[in-house]
């Protein structure tokens, strides 16, 4: 059964560094584009960060650009979001998904399968 498992959320404060990891099984996605997005409390679902299938292109949100960095190992079948100097509004539940057609669109309807999220709280 193919699978998106993320990890590495948690509760860290405003200025600290987490970094998730988001684990494929059942199937390989080293040939696809893979996307990170968040979505807070009574909140629409963003775009936070997508990747090429080579790594060799990034896309980031204005919103994270020069404080997270996505990156993929594709021999782990696994890709990463490295996140510093986080503040309180990067409060969600983040996941990571998968872009068949590699469009490495914001859209979340351009991404074609899904995990479950892991949640990172900072707190103030």
């Amino acid at each position: 059964q193919e699978q998106l498992v993320e990890s590495g959320g948690g509760l860290v404060q405003a200025g600290g560094s987490l970094r998730l990891s988001c684990a494929a099984s059942g199937r390989t996605f080293s040939g696809y584009a893979m996307g990170w997005f968040r979505q807070a409390p009574g909140k629409e679902r963003e775009f936070v960060a997508a990747i090429s299938w080579s790594g060799g292109t990034t896309n980031y949100a204005d919103s994270v650009k020069g404080r997270f960095t996505i990156s993929r190992d594709n021999a782990k079948n696994t890709v990463y979001l490295q996140m510093i100097s986080l503040k309180p509004e990067d409060t969600a539940v983040y996941s990571c998904a998968a872009d068949f057609r590699g469009t490495m669109r914001k859209l979340a309807s351009f991404y074609d399968y899904w995990g479950q999220g892991t949640q990172v709280t900072v707190s103030s």
